[in-house]
């Protein structure tokens, strides 16, 4: 009996992608399982024929020998044959968990009974000045650690755990389902593969106690806000000796007073006298680093003017660059004249002339000329 098109069989285009495949295969297998078809002899026949097809057309090369020779690429074992491979296997424990509730090698547990202790999360704030300099901080730290009573056995003194009875130690039971013998976790020990008949009293058979632990964490210099540290084996300990999880400590930086942060750059605006920023003058900015900056400020400033000092930033994480300070100045308009002050301001208004404020002058004449040419036009 000649083979038929494993396309055919599928239900597929020949240009069918691989997502397409894998869809269709899904969907045959759970039709024709014969778990689905207990005693159906033409459903085996199928389910064997769609998984025949998919091996070979789910492989590159494979199918490119099919797509080029048919199934005669395979006669006499040619191109390795389709067999079952690790995306059948994949695809059946899929199956296997509609079924059954459960896939082989899931679950996270050893057969052994250790189980790894789950990672933590631990939000620490810290100030500007610490994310420039750098700090050492102390973190109390709740977390489950190693009993030291039972040493994480789980078993009393003078006991030990012993092998499970059900599964012999494995931590796994085998069942047959119709067509395939399927894994399941031990029911009895519950995938730990053995079982403890006097549990400690200090921490109840789990081999692990809750304790407020002391930790020293280093914070290096230039960190940013969201930055993430990783204590590799500091989280909690795991489950009758198992290893323990990491910790991960996520940094927020607090608002700063002064500065504000964009990467590495600093900024910050500093007001000036309106006498200041039109004769020019100085004053000094205090830095992060704990040092004065002096800012010379030129004649006729204008406000919104910024100001770059070279280095004055904060560290590049993990190198040896430095970003930038910058200034912004803000013109201050004096408030509560008194009556000598607004003579004097008012002369001086009298003597002022275009050159004195070009830009307001120029912008009043553009806006005239503007308005003029309207009137003209109509």
């Amino acid at each position: 009996m000649s083979k038929r098109d494993y396309y055919e069989v599928l239900g597929v285009a020949k240009t069918a992608t691989e997502a397409e495949m894998k869809s269709a295969f899904r969907k045959l297998a759970m039709q024709y399982h014969p778990d689905r078809n207990p005693g159906d002899h033409e459903a085996e026949v199928k389910f064997k024929e769609i998984n025949e097809a998919y091996q070979t057309l789910s492989d590159a090369q494979k199918r490119a020998a099919y797509d080029r020779f048919g199934h005669a690429a395979f006669a006499n074992g040619g191109a390795g044959g389709p067999g079952f491979g690790n995306d059948f296997s994949d695809f059946m424990s899929d199956i296997f968990e509609n079924f059954f509730g459960e896939t082989r090698g899931r679950g996270g547990r050893s057969t052994s009974g250790r189980e790894r202790g789950a990672d933590m999360r631990y939000n620490l704030e810290i100030s500007l000045d610490e994310a420039f300099h750098g700090k050492t901080a102390e973190l109390k730290i709740p977390t489950s650690i190693t009993c030291e009573v039972c040493a994480g056995s789980g078993a009393k003194a003078g006991s030990k755990p012993k092998a499970c009875p059900t599964c012999g130690g494995a931590g796994r039971v085998r069942a047959t389902q119709g067509f395939f013998s399927i894994e399941r976790t031990c029911p009895n020990c519950h995938g730990r593969g053995e079982i403890i008949d006097d549990p400690c009293p200090n921490c109840g058979g789990a081999g692990r106690v809750t304790r407020e632990r002391t930790l020293s964490v280093n914070i290096p210099a230039g960190v940013e806000d969201g930055t993430r540290i990783r204590l590799a084996g500091e989280g909690e300990a795991g489950l009758r000796g198992g290893p323990p999880g990491d910790l991960y400590i996520f940094l927020s930086l607090k608002p700063h007073p002064f500065y504000q942060r964009d990467g590495a750059d600093l900024f910050c605006r500093v007001p000036i006298s309106m006498v200041t920023a039109a004769l020019g003058g100085e004053f000094h900015v205090p830095t992060l680093s704990g040092t004065d900056a002096l800012v010379k400020v030129p004649e006729g400033t204008q406000s919104g003017k910024q100001f770059r000092l070279r280095g004055k930033g904060m560290p590049v994480l993990r190198s040896r660059d430095v970003g930038d300070l910058y200034i912004q100045v803000v013109v201050e308009t004096p408030q509560k004249l008194s009556k000598r002050q607004r003579e004097l301001l008012t002369e001086f208004e009298q003597e002022c002339s275009k050159e004195n404020n070009p830009e307001s002058s120029g912008f009043f004449t553009r806006v005239r000329e503007f308005f003029d040419g309207l009137s003209g036009s109509t």
